[in-house]
């Protein structure tokens, strides 16, 4: 795998019938090691470890409906309500994070109407939300969990 420009961090990982999984500390079991799952345990450990998020409100990798079409979120961080707070939509690190990527982020969050959202191939990461004239605005990086605004 590639090196990424996130944080290291001690990971678990297991070969099985010639295929290599790692240990996901948020579903709380081993997962197949592709190049975005790879981004995305190395994105939760540095929201946890880093950014102070807590592990019991990430959500990983979960089913919702977008107009009909069940989709997947990759990481779903909610505030001390239980509310969406931060959707981030993860990438391998050779993927280019172009306005498709974002396009894919603000689907899932039609319907998670999530007030920030991220994107990020371990290597280059995005992150912002809408103003109150519904225009993006970037943040110069992942605010920390005790700066989002207690809702």
């Amino acid at each position: 795998m590639l090196e990424l420009s996130l944080p290291a961090f001690e990971y678990k990982v297991k070969k099985q019938d010639g295929v290599v999984f790692i240990y996901d500390i948020i579903r709380k079991k081993y997962v197949k090691l592709t190049p975005e799952e790879w981004v995305r345990q190395h994105f939760v450990h540095y929201l946890i470890c880093q950014k102070g998020f807590p592990q019991a409100l990430i959500a990983l990798e979960r089913e919702i409906e977008v107009y009909g079409l069940k989709r997947r979120f990759d990481l779903v961080c909610y505030d001390r309500r239980g509310n969406p707070y931060l959707i981030v939509e993860c990438k391998a690190a050779g993927v280019t994070l172009s306005q498709t990527v974002f396009d894919q982020v603000f689907g899932y969050n039609l319907i998670l109407a999530a007030p920030y959202v991220a994107i990020t191939n371990g290597i280059r990461h995005f992150c912002g939300h809408l103003d109150s004239n519904r225009q993006f605005c970037f943040l110069p990086e992942i605010p920390e969990f005790e700066d989002f605004p207690a809702l």
